[in-house]
């Protein structure tokens, strides 16, 4: 409901509402402009009869005196019959320049103010004001929901090129356009006195004036009170008409000055809605707040980045949603296969499912989790592929699953298996699918397996959860499916370094260059490579950044492993075709806290990476698991010369193919108090490597925080503890 909310209205509103940015972002920079060439006061330096009398000196027959809210002084003068307006320095009365008020500037204000359709474009404009409030609270709750809190709002954001910086953008935009769109709501209902603006408060024009010759105007009591950056506006008296006055417009409010005597004859003090008025006036154009105008219209070019990016997520969701064939009914179907999804990127895999299933004989039937109501009278089994949304919620397609089970019930023994779709970096990790396997087992069901989970959409471990999946029903099942992937580049291996031979773990260093420019990359990133005769991506950590020249991996030649025997086998020159997956949130946050790397194997290869950029020399602490040091000690020339120039302060390795055999694990544990030392001093830590491993850490690291009432889940949730798990 919520992204309907948000993305309806941004697909119905989004030319009105670029429109309505783009122009008040043209706009935002004339208060900027008109302070840079006006002549600035301080307060009580000038009055406004002081000014007055100063142009009198230069401007016979001025009509009308006017400050901006940016400061400007504008005098209106007629002499010999010419009218005439001229920008006056406000210390000296000499005039500046002729003031013509820019043509550009008002065809732009009309546009943006009522798109040329006078009253009622104003209406359309305040329509265009609220759909940009309904957007930015919607995008900002839909924000909320995907980090995992308020508490998470500034954390580093995942996704495609479009879901990162629609967010991103949004983020940074985000109070400025509330800001813009609830001003603009107020004008808006100002214009059509839906609220009072406080213009109705006029003050009673004299019945009366002094007797007698006018004096200077210089010399006016009145005026001589009134500072000049309280003047909005100085209307003369008519000279052709004795009985006339001088009208005053003020921040504090308006009243008629008698000529003769100076004093002021009437006055009316703004009341507390004329001064709301003027407030959120300025808020909305900047006008007096020139600073704030500019802040405002950066804000406003955000709109249509995110209009098109916006509008991109929506295509694609909508090119990835349920493409069913041979979709069974629910009541004839023997395999029902529920998907809980919040962007629709879990269709693809339950679109596989679905394929292979039907392929090997199954009557199936795909559905939303949402439509769950125990009709399934046939079903043998029952399949379900959830993601998490957010802080361990469930997901758009999958909000009413539990309550819907808990009112229909699930047929007494009925087999079931759960899939979990997630980001491990994300502390509540396939929480909804843990949930949702709890709420079957208690609801009578039988799972068939034992739940898995699929980090960041790997094709490689869907696939062998299907080979799991067609041993547990007794058949061969193949699933392949292989989210839609960006452009790939042409990299060329320039460098091989080989270890572990002698351990029967052959793993090479592998260093590619690019015939043109490398894209751009960070070391914790991750490259997707495509081996020949296989439609899935394989996916390493990088060991380096693109400004070092090349693309380094760290790969452990597996029997059987496709994408490994073939980089194991490429010849020096050989090109292969890869991209880049951005992966921000495996990487040591900035600042100088302490960072903890432990990893095991090929895991190494980032955290070499961390180490080489840590040229500011903050506290790196390396922890790593080999076989052998004299076979497989991977990068240890490299590790002892960081330990040298101090961008790594300890290295700890254990080996367990040694007569005093150890793992990672151990040298943690041996390590707990120096270990504690380190996270309370704010350390990060940074894992990396086999999930049986990271298993194996975060028991160890349980253990050793449990003196200081901590644990992995609690660094986790503070953005402390990051894994790159394979």
């Amino acid at each position: 409901m919520l992204r309907q909310l948000h993305s309806l209205p941004g697909l119905i509103a989004a030319v009105l509402v670029m429109l309505l940015a783009i122009s008040g972002a043209i706009l935002s920079v004339d208060p900027a402009l008109e302070r840079l060439n006006g002549t600035a006061t301080r307060a009580g330096q000038v009055n406004v009869g002081q000014l007055a009398g100063r142009v009198a000196s230069h401007f016979p027959g001025v009509e009308q005196i006017q400050r901006t809210a940016s400061g400007t002084v504008i005098v209106y003068f007629n002499q010999a019959g010419q009218v005439g307006a001229e920008k006056v320095d406000p210390l000296t009365g000499q005039g500046l320049a002729p003031y013509e008020p820019s043509a550009f500037s008002r065809w732009m204000k009309d546009l943006h103010r009522s798109l040329f359709l006078g009253t009622p474009g104003h209406g359309v404009a305040g329509v265009g004001a609220l759909f940009m409030l309904v957007l930015s609270v919607s995008g900002a709750l839909l924000l909320v929901r995907r980090v995992g809190g308020w508490h998470n709002l500034l954390r580093p954001l995942q996704g495609n090129f479009s879901q990162r910086w629609h967010a991103q953008v949004g983020r940074l935009a985000l109070l400025g356009l509330l800001l813009s769109a609830l001003s603009g709501l107020y004008m808006c209902a100002t214009t059509f006195d839906f609220i009072a603006d406080g213009s109705q408060g006029e003050p009673a024009f004299p019945d009366h004036i002094s007797a007698g010759p006018a004096l200077p105007v210089a010399n006016l009591q009145a005026l001589q009170a009134t500072d000049l950056n309280d003047l909005h506006e100085l209307v003369y008296p008519s000279p052709n008409n004795p009985q006339d006055v001088f009208s005053l417009r003020t921040a504090q409010g308006d009243g008629y000055v008698d000529p003769a005597s100076g004093t002021l004859l009437s006055y009316q003090a703004h009341d507390s809605m004329h001064n709301v008025y003027e407030l959120i006036y300025q808020l909305h154009t900047g006008e007096g707040l020139w600073w704030l105008g500019l802040l405002l219209g950066l804000c406003a070019l955000c709109v249509p980045l995110m209009s098109i990016t916006g509008i991109l997520m929506w295509w694609r969701r909508r090119q990835a949603g349920p493409n069913i064939r041979h979709n069974s009914a629910a009541q004839a179907a023997d395999s029902v296969i529920l998907v809980g999804t919040e962007t629709n990127t879990t269709w693809g895999f339950a679109n596989a499912l679905h394929d292979a299933l039907h392929q090997a004989g199954h009557r199936v039937h795909s559905a939303v989790m949402n439509q769950y109501a125990n009709h399934y009278i046939n079903a043998q089994r029952v399949f379900i592929l959830t993601a998490t949304h957010g802080d361990g919620n469930a997901p758009a397609s999958a909000s009413q699953f539990l309550a819907r089970l808990a009112e229909a019930g699930l047929k007494p023994g009925q087999p079931f298996v759960v899939l979990g779709f997630g980001d491990r970096q994300f502390a509540q990790f396939c929480q909804f699918a843990h949930q949702v396997q709890a709420a079957l087992v208690q609801a009578g069901g039988a799972p068939l397996m034992d739940l898995e989970t699929i980090n960041r959409q790997s094709s490689q471990e869907f696939a062998r959860w299907g080979h799991a999946l067609g041993e547990a029903l007794g058949r061969d099942l193949t699933l392949v499916h292989t989210p839609r992937q960006p452009q790939t580049h042409q990299l060329v291996l320039a460098e091989r370094i080989a270890y572990g031979e002698q351990v029967d773990a052959p793993t090479h260093v592998l260093r590619f260059k690019a015939a043109g420019r490398l894209p751009d990359f960070e070391a914790g990133d991750l490259v997707g490579i495509v081996p020949p005769g296989s439609p899935i991506p394989r996916f390493y950590s990088l060991a380096c950044d693109s400004q070092d020249g090349v693309l380094e991996i760290c790969v452990r030649k597996h029997k059987g492993g496709v994408c490994s025997e073939y980089l194991h086998g490429l010849h020096i020159g050989a090109p292969i075709q890869a991209f880049i997956q951005p992966n921000p949130q495996f990487r040591p946050a900035s600042g100088a806290h302490p960072v903890i790397l432990i990893g095991a194997g090929t895991g190494i290869g980032p955290l070499t990476g961390f180490i080489r950029n840590n040229r500011a020399h903050h506290p790196m602490h390396l922890y790593w698991g080999g076989r052998n040091p004299t076979s497989d000690f991977l990068y240890e020339s490299e590790l002892n010369h960081y330990l040298a120039d101090h961008r790594l302060t300890a290295l700890h390795a254990a080996f367990s193919q040694v007569k005093d055999r150890s793992y990672v694990q151990d040298r943690l544990i041996s390590d707990a108090l120096i270990l504690r030392r380190l996270i309370e001093k704010g350390a990060q830590v940074l894992v990396c490597g086999g999930r049986e491993m990271a298993k194996g850490v975060m028991l160890a690291l349980d253990e050793v925080l449990a003196p200081l009432n901590l644990n992995v889940r609690t660094l986790k949730a503070q953005g402390r503890y990051r894994e790159d798990v394979y």
